[in-house]
């Protein structure tokens, strides 16, 4: 059974892109985040999960080639080997503190990107969701065949069902 989810758009906060002080203190990080449009009917946090998995914007190896219609990589992973049960239930709260941390873990992050970053991250996700979870640690017999490439990777779900939005947040340093 499908359960339609509709992209609304997707935003790319490249951390290169901002006047840090350390020469390097960007650490070649980035967030990326990726909007869909919940469906009309209710859902269960499960049904709503396996929907993401399935979409085609999930099938994102995050490292530079974009979204693969056909993928069968997500993030440092083989899709295969993500399901709705590695995810688990984090609060909001915690959620948005360890994108935080892990953001100014070299340096406070230059003011104009702590801007994008609460744009792009907080003013519309965590305040209102009735969902939010954490993509486990797969451990790295689930990570594809070039998935270490990323040092640090840290990936969020959270569900909006007055806002009917599922956004998903990924952060990660390469």
């Amino acid at each position: 059974m499908e359960y339609a989810l509709t992209h609304e758009g997707t935003a790319f906060l490249n951390f290169r892109h901002y006047p840090f002080r350390g020469a390097y203190a960007h650490a070649y990080r980035w967030v990326d985040v990726k909007r869909l449009r919940l469906p009309a009917e209710p859902r269960t946090d499960r049904e709503l999960l396996t929907a993401l998995i399935a979409h085609e914007q999930f099938r994102d190896d995050y490292a530079g080639g974009g979204v693969e219609p056909d993928g069968i990589r997500h993030g440092p992973y083989w899709l295969s080997r993500v399901t709705p049960e590695a995810y688990e239930p984090i609060a909001a709260e915690a959620a948005e503190r360890a994108l935080r941390d892990w953001a100014d873990q070299y340096e406070p992050v230059p003011e104009e990107l702590a801007a994008d970053l609460r744009r792009e991250t907080s003013s519309d996700t965590w305040p209102t969701a009735d969902g939010v979870y954490r993509l486990s640690g797969l451990g790295e017999d689930a990570y594809h065949d070039w998935g270490p490439v990323h040092g640090e990777y840290h990936e969020f779900v959270v569900l909006d069902r007055r806002a009917r939005r599922l956004t998903l947040l990924v952060a990660a340093d390469d």
